[in-house]
């Protein structure tokens, strides 16, 4: 087997298919999250800027959002980790 085969770069594919599939969800809210909090803090600070309460709410929305950022980078990492691509392995049927 080398690397040019057919057989192992779909292989290849797939793997690489699945560690982007990987936190999808949580990377989707975490980008409205941040999004969402930044309108926050533009709102508080440019229209009511008698709240600055408002200005906190944002930023710990946006805080919540890298959050899930970090959360979805250190699973697909620690993954990666616990299941390196290895192309000499025998070919799964599933």
């Amino acid at each position: 087997m080398t690397i040019d085969d057919p057989a192992v770069l779909d292989r290849q594919v797939a793997y690489l298919d699945r560690i982007r599939a990987m936190g999808q969800r949580e990377r989707t809210i975490g980008l409205f999250a941040s999004l969402a909090g930044v309108l926050i803090i533009v709102v508080a600070r440019f229209r009511l800027t008698s709240q600055t309460w408002l200005l906190w709410v944002g930023v710990a929305v946006v805080a919540a959002g890298w959050g899930l950022f970090i959360l979805s980078v250190a699973r697909r990492i620690l993954w990666v980790r616990a299941h390196p691509f290895d192309p000499n392995a025998p070919p799964s049927n599933g």
